[in-house]
């Protein structure tokens, strides 16, 4: 009996023992969580490849979900942005930086961002959690997202992809011109978010009986030597794909195609519309606004490797009436596709479906460049 006893004494003991060890050794993690739930700021890095409108629109709408969640700057949250301006060298040295530093989450935009991120963090120790926003196809950039299983990927990252609708652009082209035969596109074969929509748009231009004619542009001084190429060879009129030097240029593009008589369209919305004849695919402003409830549930402690990488894309519309004026061809706007418009750009101005009075007259209002300008 006093054997027995002896054993259950040194069997608790150890047991004891044990639990203090495990205890000790979890205690920094312990200390941290402590840490954040009494009110610690959350250091988080926000990065983006380049500044265009369509990123921008994403990033505000992520930075207004998260202050609307309780993670605003300078609060539960201590924010630092990082913009690599396009250079890819630069992308590289922000990722490293930003995986090697003492970032609690690492919330990244556009493809590029993505990419240079995630290779940069497989030699991370430990790697840094990273939400991902405003990817065409995360599963097809070589990122570790599987495309059968989308819960399959790093444990430590996760997203949302947005695959622009492509096909319903080139539809509702040839709905606005039914004789429609040749479409241009200048696209940068080095972006890997701009080859998954060129195959694409490839596969669907074959499928409608319309000749994709390509120039390739691999830095912003090349989009007008690319349009001018597009416009030699007969192009109808000419997409803009979710291609961030094209984005870039579209201003360019939109000026050049018009000077040779040819309408634009886009698969990259602009907020308040361009000079395009219609902006049709992602709302980047919602989409921003999926991704930051999506960090905000990271922040709060979900785990990484149990949020699916889904395809979300909110689609919007927006067409503009006054770059019907001065084409070659005849390009119809039927009432059908301005009564489902999100925004349509006329002579009186842009209107926005379903704003207020007070709304319109904001949306009426200049952008501060023109309104500079005029002073």
């Amino acid at each position: 009996m006093f054997a027995v006893l002896k054993k259950l004494t040194l069997g608790l003991v150890l047991i004891a023992a044990s639990a203090a060890i495990l205890l000790y050794s979890d205690l920094d993690s312990r200390k941290g969580a402590a840490e954040t739930n009494a009110g610690r700021p959350l250091k988080v890095a926000i990065v983006q490849q380049t500044s265009i409108p369509a990123l921008d629109d994403g990033v505000t709408g992520a930075l207004e979900t998260l202050k609307q969640r309780g993670y605003a700057d300078g609060g539960r949250m201590l924010l630092r942005r990082y913009n690599a301006q396009g250079d890819i060298s630069t992308g590289n040295a922000i990722a490293k930086e930003v995986t090697s530093g003492e970032f609690d989450l690492i919330f990244s935009f556009s493809t590029v961002s993505l990419q240079t991120i995630a290779n940069a963090n497989r030699f991370a120790t430990p790697p840094r959690r990273h939400v991902f926003a405003l990817v065409s196809d995360p599963y097809a950039v070589g990122v570790g997202v599987s495309a059968e299983n989308h819960a399959v990927h790093p444990p430590y990252m996760t997203g949302v992809g947005s695959l622009a609708p492509v096909e319903e652009a080139f539809v509702l082209a040839k709905q606005l011109r039914p004789s429609l035969k040749s479409v241009g596109l200048v696209w940068d074969p080095s972006e890997a978010n701009s080859v998954v929509t060129t195959k694409l748009a490839r596969a669907v231009c074959a499928k409608m009986g319309i000749t994709l004619v390509e120039a390739n542009a691999e830095n912003s001084t090349m989009i007008s030597d690319g349009v001018a190429s597009l416009l030699s060879r007969g192009a109808e009129a000419i997409w803009v794909s979710p291609d961030l030097i094209a984005s870039h240029g579209l201003d360019l593009i939109v000026s050049k195609a018009k000077t040779g008589g040819i309408p634009v369209f886009t698969s990259i919305p602009r907020s308040g519309g361009s000079g395009a004849l219609f902006e049709l695919g992602a709302n980047y402003m919602e989409i921003g606004h999926v991704a930051g409830n999506l960090a905000a549930d990271v922040l709060d402690g979900r785990d990484t490797a149990k949020i699916s990488v889904e395809n979300v894309v909110p689609v919007v519309l927006n067409v503009n009436r006054l770059a019907l004026k001065g084409l070659k061809e005849t390009w119809e706007l039927p009432d059908s596709v301005l009564q489902r418009a999100d925004l349509v750009v006329d002579e009186t101005g842009r209107h926005v479906k379903g704003a207020t009075a007070s709304a319109q007259s904001a949306a009426n209002q200049p952008p501060a460049s023109e309104a500079a300008k005029s002073k």
